[in-house]
């Protein structure tokens, strides 16, 4: 079943998003009833005709695991992917208080693999597909980035045989860690629920504990005087990243507000998106035009 689309200004370099594609078609798990926000989904946003490189970014933008900030951080990011020629696929993911960790988990997981399914349809290289996340979609992004499996080969469900690892994680200003006196609160508590106090379940989602040397590389940007999310869950995810020898890239701004998005009317944090470009185009991302993309329909 398709929605409707996720609305906002265009601009005249990419096209307009696509109608919304249910992750689940006939139901997510562990839905708690079939309205908009029992069911996660993702808005297709692809490069205008002649222009897409074949790459493609699931974006997660934040909200506290209460809402989804689209109109800051989902649909800007999604044209600014779009001006690269990488096509953007923003997701609507479940939420507290209905919703808990298993079901953030699972709607990560599932993101990837729906894009990665379906990559033929969106003219989009399996290879290179990651995650884009702001504050708890960071979260969102860094889990998807450490929590990842090869799929299911014998699943009835042809999207479960694929798989959910991320080729490369694009980080602003993250949510990582579930560990006091760092953790963000209202993250924490809306994503961990009643399990809370289970320390299992903190350190599972921490992410910097979860890294290893299959975690793909990631680009970083946070502000040293975050007063929201400490930036030390930036710099701890680099620094578990570095240690694991995964390829990553930290840009620590002195000075913002937490919630920047793409800070189009800030002359110094507005330098990250051209930052991060120039990481995604060194490290083969950003590859050539693919003939014959599908146009928007």
């Amino acid at each position: 079943m398709l929605c409707a689309p996720l609305l906002g200004a265009q601009s005249s370099t990419v096209a307009p998003p696509l109608r919304e594609v249910p992750l689940w078609p006939n139901g997510a798990p562990g839905a708690l009833g079939r309205d908009t926000l029992d069911q996660p989904a993702i808005v297709p946003y692809l490069p205008a005709a002649g222009s897409a490189n074949g790459a493609a970014v699931v974006v997660f933008a934040g909200g506290g695991y209460s809402h989804i900030a689209v109109a800051k951080e989902g649909a800007p990011a999604a044209r600014w992917l779009n001006s690269l020629g990488v096509a953007a696929f923003v997701v609507r993911y479940r939420l507290a208080p209905s919703y808990h960790h298993a079901a953030m988990l699972a709607d990560a997981q599932r993101a990837v693999r729906v894009v990665r399914a379906h990559a033929a349809t969106w003219g989009v290289d399996t290879a290179r597909i990651g995650v884009l996340g702001f504050s708890a979609g960071g979260h969102m992004a860094s889990t998807a980035a450490t929590h990842f499996d090869g799929g299911v080969a014998r699943s009835a469900d042809p999207v479960e045989r694929v798989s959910s690892r991320p080729s490369f994680a694009i980080l602003l200003y993250p949510v990582i860690t579930m560990h006091a006196p760092l953790a963000h609160p209202g993250s924490r508590i809306r994503l961990l629920g009643a399990d809370s106090s289970d320390a299992a379940l903190e350190q599972l989602f921490s992410n910097e504990t979860q890294v290893t040397r299959e975690t793909p590389p990631a680009f970083i940007v946070s502000i040293t005087n975050d007063r929201v999310v400490p930036v030390a869950n930036s710099v701890l995810f680099y620094e578990a990243l570095h240690a694991a020898q995964v390829p990553a890239e930290l840009h620590l701004f002195e000075v913002g507000q937490h919630g920047f998005g793409l800070a189009p009317d800030d002359p110094v944090l507005s330098q990250w998106p051209s930052l991060c470009a120039a990481w995604m185009r060194r490290h083969g991302w950003l590859g050539a035009t693919v003939a014959g993309t599908p146009a928007p329909r």
